[in-house]
């Protein structure tokens, strides 16, 4: 009976923990609380488990329940509200923070998210009204505008657009070559002959024919004499023909009117447009790229951002686009690969155990006999008995030799009849991707401790860790060359410990056994390479006999115990490489890079380009007569005799873009029409699984209409994550602004995608 109440009693606190339970699990605004909360009400739910808090305030499951449920409402009413406010949707933003602040009106978040709301709604009437000056033609208050609004909201997609459509009017406006009209009236072939004319009345003759106006700086020597003769080349030609031989540049300052200045650094600081461009580097190291700026294009004013692996540049315009070429060239991905190692260690081991272990010893001496100890306590007598036959401890009287006899180690004779087998094979199969130049290592054994202690005077002793690695170490150094072929530097170590040594103070190391190799190999995308021959092989033969007798023949193998070991480890690794990526090999037969001459970088080459047999005669204005005679015929068109007008003739669309890209990134492609002129709307054809299409929007999936005017336009397409194998760009049609269909439209673009 008293067994049973000690057991209730120890029972009842569980019992009391169960009671306090099941009483918070049964309050109804609990219960309720969970069932709202299971059918989505979260606000509904949150008040009834905030009512059953304020009831039992220490309750400790219900109090959890509430702070639980009441976060995970309010998290997903912030997270949602932050999604619709990321898709435009202001209004369902709006209701979702405000939802969140009814079930918690304390928080931050949310009431910060409303004071944003108000922000972008502010915002999008700004933009909005930035958009209707942008029509006007307003560029100054269009940019004054946005850059008010990206002040206040760096991210917002819509005032970034806009900023970059203003980037492209303003750049046309301060970039009035761009003007088909300009374009043409530089086109123009002419037939040039003066002999010692000057200067300025050679570009008198320049500004009648072709209706473009010139500036002189004051510095520019007019009186300067000119000679040359030229037939049937561009007007634009002959005119950098003519700045070039004088030391002079230009600048264009208008639709049709340049300025002509001295080409002196002077006259280039005051005159000459620079401009700033960053480049944000993906693979290229930033420094590397900032050097090859400073030392092919000779830039100056070049600043690099290690943090953001950020490039920025100011230069002229031709040097620009020297800088590009040169940073395309250089930010390529790195090429990787695939290193697929196999390793097998197979050992083999034999053990002969065969005949008789004799004593080695026989003692003579006092033994130990059966003894009974008994000890009286206060609870009874205990007794405790010593078994007999063990060596007895002290020392021996010889002068008494009673109690003495001679003995043996037990057992007395053992008959050894063992033989033993063991085949081990040890299997590492690790696959590893690694950059090219760069270090991949393998390990797979164990790391063993080494204790170190140091004893410091007036310090005491301290003891430090360090630990040794057994086991199989592979290190792998692989440079991928162009032609898929993978170089690499293989080194192999297997260790293992062959004995513990114990060192002063005893400190403990270890003796461990090395088998290593190393070479330089050169293997194909995908061929595997045999590496064997680390060979382990060990025989061990020992024997233990009685001697004389045991080394009677035949029969002395009664008389002794002979025991043969062999033991034959090999080491076989087996690598393949894969190259996952790798940079394609430049044509080397693609014409160079021009880069201009040492006075200005990434100036366009100085030709002359030859034009048909329509010209335009420009002779100098009742000056010097030219070595063809005759009087001067100013705009007046020349026509060989017999020939026709020369129509510019279409070779066919050329399509222009980068012949690889990654997932995620943004392609542009060039579509061309040589000869042409006239404006069309040109059908591209692209696999809509592997692209989306930016810039402009698609018609269909797989399809965009882009207008092309002067001869070209440009598309943009964004690779799709995952998105990988060979793609294609084609144009399948054009149609002319008159609606008819333009003959020739085909072209097709390859892009590799990574």
């Amino acid at each position: 009976m008293q067994t049973r109440f000690d057991s209730a009693l120890k029972l009842g606190p569980v019992f009391l923990l169960l009671v306090v339970l099941l009483g918070g699990c049964s309050h109804p605004a609990y219960r309720d609380g969970l069932d709202y909360m299971a059918a989505g009400k979260k606000e509904e739910g949150v008040a009834s488990l905030e009512k059953a808090a304020r009831d039992r305030p220490r309750d400790a499951e219900i109090k959890a329940a509430m702070i639980r449920h009441k976060g995970e409402s309010v998290d997903a009413y912030l997270d949602d509200a932050d999604r619709q406010r990321t898709a435009g949707n202001l209004d369902a933003s709006e209701a979702a923070y405000r939802r969140a602040l009814g079930i918690d009106g304390r928080n931050t978040r949310a009431a910060q998210g409303l004071e944003q709301l108000a922000v972008d709604r502010k915002n999008a009437a700004n933009l909005a009204q930035a958009e209707q000056l942008l029509k006007k033609g307003d560029l100054l208050g269009a940019e004054r505008v946005v850059r008010t609004v990206r002040a206040q909201d760096p991210l917002n997609s819509l005032a970034r657009s806009l900023q970059q459509k203003i980037d492209v009017l303003r750049e046309k406006e301060m970039n009035p070559s761009a003007n088909p009209a300009v374009k043409a009236a530089l086109a123009k072939p002419v037939v040039l002959e003066f002999r010692d004319a000057t200067l300025k009345s050679v570009f008198e003759v320049l500004s009648r024919s072709s209706g473009l106006n010139f500036v002189f700086d004051k510095d520019v020597k007019g009186d300067t004499k000119v000679t040359f003769f030229v037939r049937n080349s561009p007007l634009e030609d002959i005119l950098n023909l003519i700045l070039t031989t004088n030391q002079l540049s230009k600048r264009q300052l208008n639709d049709n009117s340049f300025l002509i200045y001295p080409n002196t650094p002077a006259k280039a600081k005051d005159y000459q447009e620079l401009v700033v461009r960053s480049f944000y580097l993906a693979n290229a190291d930033v420094k590397q790229a900032q050097n090859l700026v400073k030392t092919v294009a000779k830039s100056k004013d070049v600043f690099a951002d290690e943090k953001l692996n950020l490039l920025i540049v100011k230069d002229t315009p031709d040097a620009m686009r020297l800088v590009e070429r040169l940073i395309e060239s250089l930010d390529l991905a790195e090429p990787e690969v695939m290193l697929e190692v196999e390793v097998l260690e197979v050992t083999r081991s034999r053990l002969h155990e065969i005949g008789v272990d004799w004593p080695d010893s026989i003692s003579y001496g006092q033994l130990q006999s059966q003894l009974t100890t008994t000890t009286l306590g206060t609870v009874g007598a205990q007794s405790v008995t010593t078994p007999g036959g063990a060596l007895a401890a002290g020392f021996v009287d010889l002068r008494k030799t009673s109690g003495l006899t001679s003995f043996v180690a037990n057992p007395a004779i053992t008959l050894n009849l063992k033989g033993q087998i063991g085949d081990t094979n040890v299997l590492a199969n690790p696959r590893i991707r690694v950059k090219n130049r760069e270090k991949a290592k393998i390990h797979i054994g164990d790391k063993l401790p080494i204790f170190t202690t140091t004893s410091t005077a007036n310090v005491g002793v301290s003891a430090s860790v360090t630990y040794l690695d057994v086991g199989l170490k592979l290190d792998v150094e692989s440079n991928v060359t162009l032609d898929d072929e993978v170089s690499m530097k293989v080194g192999l170590e297997v260790s293992s410990i062959t004995k513990e040594v114990t060192g002063p103070s005893n400190s403990l190391a270890y003796q461990v056994g090395t088998r290593s190799a190393s070479t330089t190999l050169r293997l194909k995308n995908g061929e595997t390479q045999v590496l064997a021959g680390l060979i382990n092989d060990e025989e061990r033969k020992s024997t233990s006999h009685i001697p004389g007798l045991g080394e009677i023949p035949i029969i002395g193998r009664a008389f002794g115990s002979q025991r043969d070991t062999s033991v034959k480890t090999e080491i076989i690794l087996l690598i393949t490489p894969r190259v996952l990526r790798n940079i394609h090999r430049p044509d080397f037969g693609q014409p160079a890079l021009p880069s201009g001459t040492e006075s200005a970088v990434g100036a366009a080459p100085m030709t002359i380009k030859s034009q048909g047999p329509k010209s335009l005669a420009v002779a100098p204005r009742g000056g010097v007569p030219s070595a063809a005679g005759g009087a001067p015929r100013i705009g007046a068109p020349v026509a060989e005799p017999g020939q026709p007008e020369a129509a510019p003739v279409f070779a066919g669309f050329q399509l222009g873009g980068p012949a690889e890209a990654v997932a995620g990134s943004e392609v542009e492609v060039i579509v061309m029409a040589p000869g042409q002129t006239s404006a069309m709307t040109v059908d591209v054809a692209y696999d809509s699984t592997l692209f989306e299409a930016t810039q402009p929007a698609a018609a269909s999936p797989g399809r965009m209409l882009l207008r092309i005017e002067q001869g070209s336009g440009s598309l943009r397409l964004r690779v799709l994550p995952g998105a990988k194998g060979d793609a294609r760009i084609d144009v399948t049609g054009a149609t002319l602004e008159s609606g008819e269909p333009f003959s020739g439209a085909t072209a097709s673009h390859a892009i590799k995608l990574n």
